[in-house]
């Protein structure tokens, strides 16, 4: 007996749209039911796929065969802004697939920023209290990888990011959203109003007994994923009463407090107590590239915290830093605005800002402008950035390299970028 997925699957045509880590793994899935089922790849950049039952689209037309499919699986970070008509195919994604046949309980939690720190706070919760916790989505780990392994008793705390929700039409029984800002924007028509648009789609089809935790410091009980569910509503506040204290460096600031709130709150939904919540938040080990300690060279405390993609990520991280002296801000120019992020850093106790291509250069010209007291100057690229930070920065002070923008313009991903970062800050440690 094939399992809900296979079958939904078997006598449709199918074509998969990105073949990265999430096409691949969707690949793998029908291949380990279907062996001779005929399969389309449709990817930007040639691909190679030792097999004769699979057909290969590449090029600039690689989403024109969208069309002549049944089921078209989506992979995340491919925009259909420009798809204008999709024929008869069904457009899902592995994320909406999971929600609608896997046989386990799911928590859904997106946001613009947080909701990795928060996915893996319940993840540690429910593992604390000896529940079956599985934590996949938009943190690295496809969900079809997990399909195999969940039963009944299992509970999937899924990160899901804005595309993976564009085509997902079910929602979790317990969906988080951490916040809401301008990201992505490029990938939606209409810019943040799609954006906001796919994000809802986590609320949306909730029903009655289901649970959505939202962050009321935004007065998210209006946007259109909150206000006419008929799950029951929480709003949470970062300044919520808490019945511990967060002893964990990792964990510094409002924004963490209130990821932590909203893990408590899911959490309790499946029995978890405040006293197995307070051991899980103790021992969360941080997030890689998300405020993170690279260590303490010349005197000079850096920190890593390129997953900050938007400015008031930034923002939250310089207020739980503490002591940051020198900024190092850039990357990829989204079309998002920068006027109050500008205004705030001139008025900053910053007192280094160093900007790299794209945004770091209009960055540094508005706070120039803004406060000529300021130390604000430009980088080619990362490598002088690390340099002209050895250099400015105060012993006994921290440097951040906190982007407030995408990576893509220079690097593969936010995760190169950073890794590259750390191995900077270590090769110029002794010169």
């Amino acid at each position: 007996m094939l399992p809900p997925i296979a079958e939904y699957l078997q006598n449709k045509t199918v074509l998969l749209v990105g073949f990265g880590r999430e096409g691949q793994s969707s690949y793998r899935y029908i291949r380990r039911f279907f062996p001779e089922k005929e399969i389309a790849v449709a990817d930007k950049n040639p691909v190679s796929v030792d097999d004769p039952h699979v057909v290969v689209f590449s090029g600039a037309d690689y989403l024109s065969h969208i069309p002549d499919f049944d089921v078209v699986l989506k992979s995340p970070g491919i925009s259909f802004k420009d798809v204008r008509d999709a024929g008869r195919a069904e457009i899902t994604c592995q994320v909406d697939l999971f929600l609608r046949f896997a046989p386990c309980r799911k928590i859904g939690i997106t946001g613009s920023k947080g909701k990795t720190t928060t996915s893996t706070l319940i993840h540690l919760c429910l593992q604390t209290a000896g529940k079956d916790s599985r934590l996949i989505g938009n943190i690295g780990v496809p969900v079809f990888e997990a399909l195999e392994e969940v039963t009944e008793n299992s509970i999937a705390v899924i990160e899901m990011s804005s595309h993976q929700l564009e085509f997902t039409h079910t929602s979790p029984e317990v969906a988080v959203i951490t916040n809401l800002y301008e990201e992505h924007l490029e990938h939606y028509r209409g810019g943040f109003a799609g954006y906001a648009r796919a994000k809802s789609h986590i609320a949306l089809y909730q029903k009655a007994g289901d649970l959505l935790i939202y962050n009321a410091d935004q007065g998210l009980d209006a946007f259109e994923g909150v206000a006419g569910t008929p799950a029951e509503k929480l709003g949470i506040r970062a300044d919520d009463a808490l019945p511990f204290a967060i002893a964990n460096e990792h964990l510094a600031g409002r924004h963490n407090r209130q990821d932590v709130l909203f893990a408590r709150a899911a959490a309790k939904r499946f029995g978890v107590t405040d006293e197995q919540v307070e051991r899980a938040v103790q021992s969360f080990a941080g997030i890689e590239h998300r405020m993170e300690k690279v260590g303490t060279f010349r005197g000079i405390t850096f920190y890593n915290d390129c997953i900050a993609t938007i400015p008031h990520a930034v923002l939250c991280a310089v207020e739980a830093i503490g002591n940051v002296d020198t900024l190092i801000v850039g990357g990829m120019d989204r079309g998002i605005s920068y006027a109050g992020f500008d205004r705030a850093l001139a008025e900053s106790g910053i007192r280094n800002i160093i900007g790299t291509p794209e945004t770091g250069f209009a960055v540094v010209r508005a706070v120039q402008a803004l406060n000529p007291e300021k130390n604000a100057v430009t980088a080619a690229d990362l490598d002088e950035a690390v340099r002209l930070a050895y250099r400015y920065t105060a012993a006994g002070k921290s440097c951040l390299l906190s982007p407030a923008a995408s990576s893509y313009n220079v690097y593969k991903n936010f995760e190169e970028k950073g890794r590259h970062f750390k191995l900077l800050v270590k090769q110029y440690a002794d010169k």
